[in-house]
């Protein structure tokens, strides 16, 4: 089974009354889906780029469980917490096996690029 992870770019923060209870609240919801956090939001050493905000990283064993807990009457309850006070984006994706390694996504790039190139011929 591949891991997949919940990943926050959280814009503005403020301290609201309700983002404290939304996270005290939020571990309960991930637990059942054996959702655990990995980053939980200190500001980033940015070394390329500009980056605005903090983020969030939850893992979980796969992305059904991942889709299984946003998707979860719980998490739905507390939800609205959050996003009430926080702008920000939240992505679900797939990671990568344990033994993947960069030169294979190289190839498949490469082929799509030759198939392409072959239809427009």
């Amino acid at each position: 089974m591949v891991p997949a992870y919940g990943f926050a770019h959280l814009r503005s923060r403020r301290n609201h009354s309700d983002v404290i209870e939304y996270l005290e609240r939020i571990q309960s919801t991930l637990d059942p889906f054996a959702g655990r956090f990995v980053i939980h939001g200190p500001p980033a050493e940015v070394v390329e780029g500009t980056w605005p905000g903090s983020m969030v990283l939850i893992e979980f064993p796969s992305l059904a469980a991942a889709r299984a807990w946003y998707d979860s009457p719980a998490y739905r309850t507390i939800l609205h917490l959050r996003t009430d006070h926080i702008e920000g984006d939240l992505l679900l994706i797939e990671g990568v096996r344990p033994n993947y390694h960069p030169a294979e996504r190289a190839r498949k790039l490469q082929a799509e690029a030759s198939r392409a190139n072959q239809s427009t011929t």
